[in-house]
Formats: structure tokens, sequence, C-alpha cells
């Protein structure tokens, strides 16, 4: 067994210490030893999306991602997400345009299509398409997905048109 690294970090809003194996990935610590299980294991390669989790504000693959590279740093997981209720509208939304079926995909899917909407609230159709390409589906064929982005960013910024 490894020597173990302590490591300091806010996770969903909450500050924590603790102990990890130095090669141990982020998205297994996540789901280990935090027992946050809504990111998952897809290709453990960083091509599916499937382990998803913010890092200092930007997506990034948990599985590429070592626990100790998120010392000092502020990790964000789908249950926190969730958890502000600011993306409740997108929630209901995949719900609506039935975006979500076996799940798998729906953590990762989530986590990118919010921080496209915070950095792109302007975005295209097609800018949508590019920004969750990185994102595997097997079930939905991305059509309700991108449907259902679309709608929350049309419906946000018709509130800001109206607010102001």
């Amino acid at each position: 067994m490894a020597n173990k690294t302590t490591i300091h970090m806010t996770l969903n809003g909450q500050s924590i210490t603790t102990e990890v194996e130095p090669r141990q990935h982020l998205v297994d610590f996540l789901r280990d030893d935090q027992c946050l299980t809504g990111s998952h294991l897809g290709c453990e390669q960083g091509a599916c999306g499937a382990c998803t989790v913010k890092l200092n504000g930007k997506i990034v693959r948990g599985c590429l991602v070592l626990a100790v590279q998120a010392d000092q740093g502020t990790v964000e997981t789908i249950e926190g997400l969730t958890s502000s209720g600011h993306y409740k509208d997108l929630q209901q939304a995949f719900l609506k345009f039935n975006a979500l079926q076996c799940g798998f995909c729906t953590s990762g899917m989530l986590l990118a299509a919010a921080e496209l909407i915070e950095l792109k609230p302007l975005a295209t159709r097609e800018e949508v398409r590019e920004w969750i390409s990185g994102n595997y589906c097997r079930c939905t064929g991305y059509q309700a997905i991108v449907d259902a982005i679309c709608y929350v960013l049309e419906e946000r910024l018709a509130l800001a048109v109206n607010k102001s």
C-alpha cells in the first residue's frame, strides 16, 4: 500500500480534509471514499464524459485527474450542482424532453450543459451539439438532450429580456 497524502478541498460547498493514495483518481475518491456516486466510471480514458466533475470552476474528467491534484481546490459533483437549485430548470428540461433514459451519462451531460449555460448563454444549437460532443450517450441519440439544453437557453434569455 502506498503512503497516503493529506488533501484539503471544498467539496460541494463543504470544507474537507482527508487522506488519499497519491495515485487514486478523483472519480474513485468521490465514489469510494465520499460516497458521491453521481459521477460514473465509463471508459476510464477520458473519452466518454460519464465521470465529469467541476474542479476549480471548470469541468474535467474525473478519471484523468488524481485526487491529490484537487488539493486546495474546489470540487463540485452532480450532487452539488443539483442541491444548489440553480440548474433546476435544466433538470426539469431533461425530464420534459425525455433527455435521460438509463441515466449513466446524465450527470456528465448536466455538468457540461450547466457550464455551457454559464459561459455561452447565447449558444446556438450547433454550439450546443459541439459543447456536449465529449459526452457519450447510447440511449437518446442526443436530439432530446440538445432540445432540452436549447430550451433552457431560450427560456433564460426570454426571462433576462423581460427583466430589462
